[in-house]
């Protein structure tokens, strides 16, 4: 794999490297059209979380991402997103009552967003059901941009996250778990960072955090809550989302709102460097490139000399 990085830089390289990614997104988008009704394009970045549904990985930070999205294309006329496709997919345990909220929030911000002219051509969002190794083989080779969010501190190790670097992904996530090994082995310039780290986590924590300030001091943010609770994605139903709304302006325990401004600026930063189709390829070429150590026949031989 690491001699592929000598063509990182090489235009007919680049070109393939893309056309390869749009036959995979191409696949994708014909199986969400299938399976969902949801009409994907194959042109648009693919931004991939997929995952256990779990407090601590945070699938809630995405959601106010993509929110925050769309209040900027239905609040402004003027205002550029780059055309975006965020597909959703994983399961969570069956009393996992406050993840199962999220997956039903997930979906009804996907049905309006979707169903929004004011959003068209810009943002797509997509829950594909069934998560399972199948389900991944459709969606791993399509991603553009790897969702690895969970709070610093939280993630044990993480797989997947390895699999979708290897596939050309490149990684938007915490220090946390393997996130620590890929931006080490791929190159911080090829990582979009973002997000308190462990031990800063730990701190705001012991320091009284305090959730509703970051809600009082940001306005997009407050904006995104709002538009939550408020209804506009439950057909002005204000207590069908409420759980959700007062555990993060509550305890938050995983630092949603602590971490959502550098998120969101980081995507910002993401969109930027989309925009530069050379710059992106050679970047997702060197995170193939660079991936080779995350090879199971490396770890297997470790664990056995261990």
């Amino acid at each position: 794999l690491a001699g592929l990085e000598a063509f990182a830089d090489d235009n007919a390289m680049r070109e393939r490297w893309r056309d390869v990614k749009r036959l995979n997104k191409e696949d994708l988008a014909a199986y969400a059209a299938r399976t969902t009704g949801v009409v994907l394009d194959p042109n648009a970045m693919c931004d991939v979380m997929i995952k256990r549904f779990h407090e601590y990985k945070r699938q809630l930070l995405k959601v106010l991402h993509v929110v925050t999205l769309y209040n900027r294309l239905r609040h402004d006329a003027s205002a550029t997103v780059v055309p975006r496709t965020v597909v959703f997919a994983g399961k969570a345990a069956p009393g996992y009552r406050a993840a199962k909220l999220v997956m039903k929030l997930v979906n009804a911000v996907a049905e309006t967003v979707n169903n929004d002219p004011r959003a068209s051509g810009a943002l797509k969002v997509v829950f594909l059901p069934d998560y399972n190794v199948s389900r991944a083989e459709l969606i791993v080779p399509s991603a553009d941009l790897s969702e690895q969010i969970s709070l610093a501190g939280k993630e044990a190790s993480g797989t997947g996250n390895m699999k979708l670097a290897l596939n050309g992904a490149l990684t938007i996530g915490t220090l946390d778990g393997a996130n620590i090994e890929i931006r080490d082995r791929v190159g911080a310039d090829n990582f979009f960072l973002f997000g308190y780290n462990a031990e800063q986590a730990m701190s705001a924590r012991n320091s009284g955090y305090s959730a509703r300030s970051f809600y009082d001091q940001d306005p997009e943010l407050r904006a995104v809550l709002d538009a939550i609770s408020g209804g506009v994605f439950s057909s002005g139903d204000r207590d069908a989302f409420a759980p959700v709304v007062d555990s993060v302006l509550g305890w938050d325990e995983y630092l949603c709102l602590g971490d959502y401004r550098s998120y969101v600026d980081c995507q910002d930063t993401v969109e930027r460097a989309w925009q530069d189709p050379e710059r992106w390829t050679s970047m997702s070429i060197r995170n193939t490139a660079r991936s080779g150590f995350f090879s199971s026949d490396r770890t297997v031989r470790d664990y056995c000399r261990g």
